[in-house]
């Protein structure tokens, strides 16, 4: 038998450990660890900590635990430190795309192609599940983050890379949402290969990247915003040194060196629960200015930080990349307008059209449709691009992509930019 409280000690001890590690290798500028290099580092603090427990053992007189018990604890400690319990198993499903949990024993699974499945519970009550959240919480992400009931919200990377959101007290049950990251390492090629894209496009978007062109990547919620942003990220030649900025890390380009050996991926961080140590969104791009980034990429805008990362890509940053949520390429400038609003500087809309018509060159809209016509198949493609052309007291754009039959983008009107994107190996081929 497993004695359950040194587990959960020691748990406690290697994560700490990890945690303080993971610190240190921000700090002195060091890649980010793996997620396998971080368990054979894991499975190294294991040992250290249960070879410290038997020597305390030894010297208080006791008997230290046998070749078996030191095994099975060691099992324990791992499972509690990167396992997710009963999750395990639709966390290691490929096919698995969204997990929707409305308390322990009401699971719902989306599957790739457009499916949706009732699973079985995940744990035995609403309790235990707030106990597993709570224990990712804490070592996941670069600093520990509370759920509780003074904290009822929830926002972190899962170790594969999966985006898991959660909130308790708000709701009748707790409720947790975890969306996969399902192409980690993602290139042009395969967006192609999977329809998202046409390879006109891909052409496009590859020569808009290397010409340093500043994106943003519009869509709706589990549009496939992110995975389109890895691709971008992935074209950028691995000589440039990269910022990332992120509510909870999830773009994960730090994880693949070959590609991007010089990331800074910043996180983040919230306040304890003294309401202290708070550093936002956008105290991160303005850290990140300060760091002598190539270019500077922002996860997701949500808020504020919009009008520091507009500044900083009309300060010399060109070829930045965003993500924002919309419902079209052209509400996408109302959306920027609304947050600029919100901010601390409090701009007014005539101001922000101006910043964005100097910030933003392009703007890339992605959509999903379940076309149950044809078996209730999921797609994900983009349907829009629109380039920003300047303000004439509102932002002037012109839509140079637009849907196509198949909702699929299409050319539709010439590039102002054309030659300095054909210098980068562009050729329009429908105009």
């Amino acid at each position: 038998m497993i004695d359950h409280s040194l587990v959960k000690r020691f748990r406690q001890e290697v994560g700490d450990r990890l945690a303080h590690q993971r610190r240190l290798d921000q700090a002195n500028g060091l890649p980010a660890m793996t997620g396998e290099d971080e368990r054979q580092f894991a499975r190294a603090l294991i040992s250290q900590v249960l070879e410290e427990h038997a020597r305390s053992e030894i010297g208080l007189g006791r008997t230290p635990p046998t070749v078996e018990e030191e095994e099975a604890l060691a099992a324990g400690i791992h499972a509690a430190l990167f396992g997710v319990g009963r999750l395990q198993p639709l966390l290691d499903d490929t096919e698995v795309e969204n997990i929707d949990i409305n308390g322990c024993d009401r699971v719902f699974v989306s599957y790739a192609d457009g499916q949706e499945s009732l699973h079985d519970p995940v744990a035995d009550s609403d309790e235990e599940l707030i106990e597993l959240i709570q224990i990712l919480a804490a070592y996941s992400g670069l600093s520990s983050r509370p759920f509780d009931t003074a904290n009822p919200q929830l926002d972190l990377r899962l170790p594969d890379g999966s985006r898991l959101s959660a909130v308790m007290d708000v709701t009748v049950r707790p409720a947790v949402s975890i969306r996969r990251a399902r192409l980690g390492k993602v290139f042009m090629s395969d967006l192609v290969g999977n329809n998202t894209i046409s390879p006109d496009i891909g052409r496009f978007l590859r020569a808009a990247v290397a010409a340093r062109k500043n994106i943003m990547i519009a869509g709706s919620t589990n549009a496939g915003k992110t995975t389109l942003l890895r691709a971008l990220a992935n074209e950028i030649p691995p000589s440039e040194r990269l910022i990332t900025v992120e509510r909870a890390l999830e773009l994960g380009l730090d994880q693949f060196p070959e590609l991007h050996p010089n990331v800074v991926a910043f996180e983040q961080r919230l306040p304890n629960s003294e309401g202290q140590g708070e550093i936002s969104m956008a105290e991160l791009v303005r850290r990140s200015l300060r760091m002598n980034p190539s270019r500077v990429i922002v996860g997701e805008v949500l808020g504020d930080e919009i009008v520091t990362m507009l500044n900083a890509m009309t300060q010399g940053n060109d070829g930045s990349l965003s993500t924002i949520h919309a419902n079209s390429s052209m509400e996408v400038f109302n959306r920027i307008a609304t947050y600029a609003l919100q901010a601390g500087e409090r701009l007014p809309i005539d101001a922000t059209h101006m910043l964005i018509a100097g910030a933003i060159d392009f703007v890339v809209f992605i959509e999903k449709r379940n076309d149950y016509h044809i078996g209730g198949t999921l797609r994900r493609y983009v349907s829009s691009i629109r380039e920003v052309n300047g303000c004439d007291g509102r932002v002037l754009s012109s839509e140079v992509f637009v849907p196509g039959p198949d909702g699929s983008a299409v050319p539709h009107a010439p590039l102002s930019c054309l030659e300095e994107l054909a210098a980068h190996g562009y050729s329009p081929g429908g105009w």
